[in-house]
């Protein structure tokens, strides 16, 4: 019954309602690159569509498949990523790499909503799927990237 109730701590108040609340769930029409990224351990996805201008994203749409800890991840990025550079979201994205398998600090400012995950960081089986957002965006900025 403890890893149970341990289980339901974990998709707390705040999760569901960044889960619930998520910005910029409209694909892109014109995007500079497009990513998919799929969790295979529990078939989450998401795709990220991002226009970008002289380096900076000036524009970020999504579509998320995943449970309520990806979606608040995804809502997190998604609201966030407009006017950041690759190595800014790059930054993010290792900080939550090493909030989760390392026990490191909460990502900076503006990620520092994704403090919210930290109990995620016992469940190792759900990392994929937090990560998918930021691993689909950066694979979009380094096709981007490529192409210009």
């Amino acid at each position: 019954m403890s890893a149970e109730n341990d289980l339901i701590k974990l998709y707390s108040g705040r999760i569901l309602a960044l889960a619930a609340d998520m910005p910029r769930t409209a694909r892109l029409q014109n995007p500079t690159a497009t990513a998919k990224k799929r969790a295979p351990l529990c078939g989450s996805t998401v795709t990220v569509d991002v226009t970008v201008v002289d380096g900076v994203i000036t524009d970020y749409g999504q579509d998320v498949k995943a449970c309520a800890l990806g979606q608040a991840a995804a809502a997190v990025v998604g609201a966030n990523s407009v006017g950041l550079t690759v190595e800014q979201v790059q930054a993010a994205r290792d900080a939550l790499y090493a909030m989760l398998k390392s026990d490191g600090p909460v990502p900076p400012a503006p990620f520092s909503d994704l403090e919210v995950l930290q109990p995620a960081k016992d469940y190792k089986n759900r990392h994929a799927s937090i990560m998918l957002a930021f691993d689909a965006t950066l694979d979009a900025l380094q096709t981007q990237q490529a192409s210009a």
